[in-house]
């Protein structure tokens, strides 16, 4: 189908259907040959060329049609920003103001013209744009003028979508115009005499009537928003007002404003809510409790803030993968909704941390109530992909207005309960106590102090022996940093070791004590004049650093040590991130022959499937074991069994913690091979190590 008459030939015959769909709007334009009249697709590439084009820039259509815009007519200093704002107007709607422009001719000369620009949406939801360009050189007969603006003035309303009424100052309306009429809420025949309150619903009307009042008082153009139902949906509109003093008439432009306001929306959503569990985001949600505080200390009540963790989530996310997490997410989001009442509010802080607001609480145990309804509800497995997963709660309780003021100290207050939640073993919840912000503000002090802790050198590395079980003589000893800080005092590693590996400050700590650990271990064995191993631990962290396998490795050249000089301490810890980069770096530090030794065995569930898929040389009992041997025969059996299984791996087995001779000749009669403990010494410096020697 081709809208241009049967008995013309066009060039426009030769453009694809889509482009040729505006005849009237051509013939239009055609039958005016004084003014210039291009057409361009979205591409700026020639749709309309009109026989006022090829007067004034001497292309013929033929030439002009399917080729730029850029590369017919705009001079080279001002390309880019003339594509520019084309490009603008197409995706942002921000229009080409009409103005004067200096142009170029098919023959090279310049011309100046004054140019208008027009866009409209075709049937085929492709946006074109006219360009109306009138030679200011050449403005001589009147007549033409008059044509000219008339016909602009036709073809600019033909293709403008807005609304125009004319209005008394009563509201009722004597004309218009519309080129699309599916936004007209009534018919013409109805709403022509009538009063704009008589047409629309009051709400709406209401606005118009206000508004009408206000441009008559101050004047200039008074613009406001309003929704209408239609039958093609909800549309929203922009109406600008500006009264005509003289005629003492209105006049009223409408804009359909449906697609700004739902990109207005969306964009709201995006920063209000999470964007995976739908809930309000930390934003929207502290500004809630901002005004449940106002709320609640007018109506002397209680609110309560609630600090959630997915305990072990991290576990589940570096296992299954994020797409599993994130369904978790979901579905925990969704438990979380339903068991609180509807005035509170559930919002997802980020990563496995959601927050929940109780509004207008009489006492702490209504709070508590609620808490045990959550703890509860999460001790159901969750059913994601096929699987059973189970994953508790942490929750930390924050009660307005005994544990604060306002939101930052209640948030930080409720936080700081979560983590003593964890402490007392997870699955459970704390409320806030003055004694939970003062270790708050211990880890605090902490971690500032220990930026720039190695650079003042106020780290040193300790050594714990490790003894043969038989002959009581020292084989080699742990590695174990210790901190004196000017302002804290001694900082012990279960404090300060946490919240290195947090930080990430444990990475350059770790290179420090390997350092140590092997300089010493020469002046060592050359003093004792036997070969000592030097045991030192890995943390998770250290293993996510891409040098880690490099700086051991030059360590051990530049040390001169031997590999099976140096043990690695992994705890199951490391294991159970499960990532790749865990198994590849093992695999080398094994083929290096570096000793791995599984440290803290018997602590987690799934140790003995460790020692299947790991080429492990050591594994250390944890002390925890140790301490019941002499006076609990089921610690006992469980050591020995561990020993005989070890022993059957083909691993060699330190006993940690050992604190008595009881200990010490038991243990040997379990054939345990190496021994650690303070009943042989507790962790001693370099110096101290030098002149230790075991009597026994």
């Amino acid at each position: 189908m081709t809208l241009l008459s049967d008995d013309k030939t066009s060039d426009e015959e030769c453009l694809p259907q889509e482009y040729v769909v505006n005849d009237p709007l051509h013939k239009l334009f055609d039958a005016v040959d004084a003014i210039a009249v291009q057409g361009y697709d979205e591409s700026r590439q020639v749709i309309y060329w009109n026989k006022g084009s090829e007067i004034l820039y001497g292309y013929t259509s033929k030439e002009a049609l399917g080729r730029k815009l850029e590369d017919l007519i705009i001079p080279e200093q001002i390309k880019k920003p003339v594509i520019a704002g084309i490009k603008n107007w197409l995706s942002n709607g921000v229009e080409i103001p009409s103005g004067e422009l200096l142009l170029r001719r098919k023959d090279g000369k310049n011309i100046f013209v004054h140019s208008n620009h027009v866009m409209f949406t075709n049937q085929y939801n492709q946006k074109q744009m006219y360009c109306i360009d009138i030679n200011l050189s050449d403005l001589k007969h009147i007549e033409a003028q008059a044509k000219i603006k008339e016909h602009m003035s036709a073809a600019t309303f033909a293709v403008i979508p807005d609304l125009f009424f004319l209005m008394e100052v009563d509201g009722t309306i004597i004309d218009y115009h519309a080129s699309n009429k599916e936004n007209l809420y009534a018919s013409p025949i109805d709403f022509i005499g009538q009063s704009m309150n008589e047409v629309l619903p009051n709400e709406v009307a209401d606005k118009f009537k206000s508004n009408i009042t206000k441009v008559i008082t101050q004047g200039g153009v008074i613009s406001f928003e309003y929704d209408l139902v239609m039958p093609h949906g909800v549309i929203y509109f922009e109406a600008r007002m500006t009264y005509l003093i003289d005629n003492k008439q209105i006049i009223t432009i409408i804009r359909d404003i449906t697609e700004q306001h739902q990109t207005s929306e969306s964009i709201k959503k995006h920063a209000y809510y999470d964007a995976l569990t739908l809930l309000p985001n930390r934003f929207l949600a502290l500004d809630r409790l901002s005004q449940m505080l106002n709320e609640a200390e007018r109506n002397d009540e209680k609110t309560a803030v609630l600090f959630l963790d997915l305990d072990d989530f991290k576990k589940v996310n570096d296992s299954l993968g994020h797409e599993v997490g994130d369904k978790l997410l979901i579905e925990s989001a969704i438990r979380l909704k339903n068991i609180v009442r509807k005035e509170d509010t559930v919002g997802r802080l980020g990563g496995d941390e959601f927050i929940i607001l109780l509004r207008g609480l009489t006492y702490d145990h209504n709070a508590l109530s609620i808490v045990e309804d959550l703890l509860r509800s999460f001790r159901k497995p969750f059913k994601i992909d096929g699987r059973e997963l189970i994953l508790t709660l942490s929750i930390g309780i924050a009660m307005f207005p005994e544990n604060g003021k306002n939101t930052s100290e209640l948030l930080r207050n409720a936080d700081t309960a979560m983590y003593k939640a964890k402490s007392l073993g997870r699955n459970t919840y704390s409320f806030f106590t003055k004694e939970m912000n003062v270790n708050m503000l211990r880890r605090l002090e902490i971690e500032e102090q220990m930026r720039g802790a190695l650079e003042r050198g106020e780290f040193e590395v300790y050594y714990q022996p490790q003894i043969d079980a038989i002959n009581k003589k020292v084989i080699g000893a742990e590695a174990l940093l210790r901190w004196h800080n000017p302002a804290l005092g001694n900082v012990t590693p279960t404090e300060f070791i946490p919240i290195a590996e947090h930080t990430g400050l444990i990475v350059a700590i770790g290179q420090f004590v390997l350092t140590q650990a092997l300089s010493f271990l020469i002046v060592w064995q050359t003093e004792q004049q036997i070969s000592l191993r030097i045991a030192v631990n890995l943390s998770p962290r250290q293993f996510r650093d891409s040098e880690l396998l490099n700086f051991i490795e030059s360590s051990l050249t530049k040390a001169n040590i031997p590999a099976d000089k140096l043990e690695l301490e992994i705890t199951e810890g490391v294991l159970m991130i499960g990532q790749t980069y865990i198994d590849d770096a093992l695999i080398k530090l094994h083929k290096l022959g570096i000793k791995l030794s599984m440290d803290d065995f018997g602590t987690g569930y799934s140790s003995l499937s460790y020692l299947r898929q790991y080429s492990f040389d050591i594994l250390k009992i944890d002390r925890s074991f140790i301490t019941g041997i002499t006076s609990n025969q089921s610690d006992c059996d469980l050591v020995k069994a561990t020993i005989a299984m070890a022993h059957s791996l083909g691993l060699k087995v330190v006993a940690e913690g050992v604190e008595t001779k009881e200990q010490s000749e038991l243990l040997n009669q379990l054939e345990c091979d190496y021994l650690q403990g303070y009943y042989f010494s507790k962790p001693i410096s370099a110096e101290q190590l030098l002149d230790f020697y075991v009597i026994f």
